[in-house]
């Protein structure tokens, strides 16, 4: 059985609408998501790395638009892996953890490592939505669009827009 390996921020869980909330209720600005294009996530928002830092921003997260029942197929047709980085941002170990068990049930404990570095993983598919930590596996390599990506052009990878599309793809 082959296995998936899957990012969580910016694949199942949808950070830019958060922080795009968080942006909104602490300096009023709005952003429109189709405006952000190529641009770096602390370019757009300033808050940023506050707001990662904040108690519940990742136990909040809106969870990505079909990722659930995308998730519940790739479970049951391969080995599934959510791997995501978790160190950097010590309130996320948890509320990662937490935020899955509530709305993945179906992912076990044993599916989940929250990690420091990506380098250190393999499988055979990984799907995530940045370039450096697709940029070192061997396996094949889907990446997520999102605003921060969206004009990155590398024919390694195998650009994904949905879960429908992943779902049509694996």
């Amino acid at each position: 059985m082959k296995k998936v390996i899957v990012d969580m921020d910016g694949v199942m869980a949808d950070v830019y609408h958060q922080l795009i909330q968080f942006e909104k209720r602490d300096t009023g600005r709005e952003f429109e998501i189709g405006d952000l294009a190529g641009k770096p996530e602390l370019e757009v928002f300033p808050n940023g790395k506050k707001h990662v830092n904040e108690v519940g921003f990742f136990r909040t997260l809106p969870v990505m638009k079909g990722s659930r029942e995308a998730m519940e197929y790739l479970n049951n047709k391969y080995d599934l892996y959510i791997v995501s980085a978790g160190m950097e941002f010590p309130n996320s170990l948890r509320e990662k953890y937490d935020w899955l068990a509530e709305h993945f049930p179906f992912i076990t404990w044993k599916q989940i490592v929250l990690c420091g570095s990506k380098k250190v993983v393999s499988g055979d598919i990984m799907i995530d939505d940045y370039p450096k930590n697709l940029d070192h596996f061997s396996g094949q390599r889907l990446i997520f669009t999102q605003p921060h990506n969206e004009l990155i052009e590398n024919k390694t990878y195998k650009r994904v827009n949905s879960w429908e599309e992943i779902m049509n793809v694996l």
